[in-house]
């Protein structure tokens, strides 16, 4: 700042000249009261930076979004979208260790689902309140809100929302399995026909490993924690849950890197030829029609099997949503931004351009997203019967010990596993033990 280093640095033509005491003075008391006051440099320089933290977007998607809403400030404010690291972990260590430092340079968080009991229970997020929520919950999918949601109040706005589908070859497969038992029978034919016949689904030692028995223990009428998140709730539907898992584990069905897999990795070896089956998020169609397009020919999808026939699935939910700082020095333009940040041409843009489904139930019936997602009704009917993870503010630690117990499924015992899971969610829930 070439005027501040002038007048500073400039005690000779003070000596000669008396007024440039005045004018040093002039300059330097607003600098202090500035400083005493904490001033934001953009009120006095022009429009207020809102800082929008978001996971690392390559599409453009979350980079035009900020520049839309920018431009629907009309002129009161600026959203500076910031990258957070790739991983879930990376990005909640830094909202984390930012947030404990009172860092008000943060604004709107794009928060992992799973996130908002956690920073609601630290006080790091602000409610969601009168004219704010109306906006934020009209037109939105219920169980999206729901991961929003702790003790009654909404505590972000959901941004976008992912649940799986069950895809598989018609070439091999005639119709889609209802259910799991079903679909292993179907995955046992083919193999003694000598034809493909895995089911790609996510083994590996982490939170996808979670998100399986999730899916499977509230498919099964159950769920992890009792309704008020204050002890584990599992019982025979868990037990039903694991052997699922224990019993494609153990059967020709497993993909010999069962242990292994994520998402990307079930996804190249439904490309490779080798399953029939595979339990996946939608970016899993374009792929496949960029990179195999004669095996795309017999690409279809269905809804996720269920437990049994007499009740439809519950897939866990994933997505980010999105809350106000509670140390923000522009709460207001925080909450006015986020609103916009997920309105309809945003989110349109953000599920054409970077595969993200959308919160907005309306969308789901527009011709330029169905174009993109033929898939678009069995979406929302997945979404619509959808289940969460379990919410609490120590959902770390009970993801950990689920991952941890359930790893390698090859290797679950049923009702020894899911008691182990019950003592160690116990000890999580009540912040003590040792997490493995």
């Amino acid at each position: 700042m070439a005027w501040k280093a002038r007048a500073a640095g400039a005690p000779a033509a003070a000596s000669a000249r008396p007024a440039g005491r005045w004018l040093r003075a002039l300059v330097t008391l607003p600098l202090i009261a500035c400083l005493l006051a904490s001033c934001d440099s953009s009120s006095s320089s022009g429009p207020a930076t809102v800082n929008w933290y978001n996971f690392p977007d390559d599409s453009g998607a979350l980079a035009g979004a900020a520049a839309n809403c920018t431009r629907a400030s009309g002129g009161r404010y600026r959203v500076v979208y910031n990258r957070l690291p790739r991983t879930a972990d990376g990005q909640r260590q830094q909202l984390v260790r930012r947030l404990a430092a009172r860092d008000d340079s943060l604004d709107i968080l794009g928060l992992d689902v799973t996130w908002a009991p956690e920073f609601a229970e630290a006080d790091w997020i602000l409610p969601w309140t009168g004219a704010n929520r109306r906006r934020a919950t009209a037109g939105t999918l219920e169980v999206p809100l729901d991961t929003a949601t702790w003790k009654g109040r909404l505590y972000a706005v959901p941004y976008n929302t992912n649940t799986q589908l069950l895809w598989y070859r018609s070439d091999l497969v005639p119709r889609p399995p209802r259910t799991w038992a079903e679909m292993l029978d179907m995955a046992r034919a083919l193999a003694e026909q000598g034809k493909p016949h895995y089911i790609e689904i996510q083994g590996a030692q982490y939170e996808g490993l979670t998100v399986w028995f999730n899916t499977l223990v509230e498919s099964a009428g159950g769920s992890i924690l009792n309704r008020t998140a204050t002890a584990p709730s599992l019982g025979p539907p868990a037990v039903e849950a694991a052997t699922i898992m224990r019993d494609l584990a153990t059967s020709p069905a497993a993909d010999p890197s069962l242990p292994n897999q994520m998402e990307d990795q079930n996804r190249l070896a439904m490309e490779s030829g080798t399953a029939a089956f595979e339990l996946n998020y939608p970016f899993v169609y374009p792929s496949m029609k960029a990179n195999q397009p004669e095996l795309f020919k017999h690409f279809r999808w269905a809804a996720y099997p269920g437990v049994d026939a007499d009740r439809p699935a519950k897939p866990t939910i994933g997505g980010i949503d999105l809350a106000v700082a509670a140390y923000s020095r522009h709460p207001d333009y925080a909450f006015e931004a986020a609103l916009c940040l997920r309105n309809r041409q945003n989110q349109l843009a953000a599920a054409l351009q970077g595969g993200l489904p959308p919160t907005l139930r309306a969308i789901y019936s527009e011709k330029p997203f169905i174009k993109s997602y033929p898939f678009a009704a069995q979406v929302l009917a997945a979404l619509e019967n959808a289940s969460t993870r379990p919410k609490t503010p120590a959902y770390q630690n009970v993801s950990i010990a689920i991952s941890h117990t359930l790893s390698p499924p090859s290797a679950i015992d049923p009702r020894s596993s899911v008691a182990t899971i019950r003592d160690q969610i116990e000890d999580a829930l009540e912040s003590k033990g040792l997490i493995p």
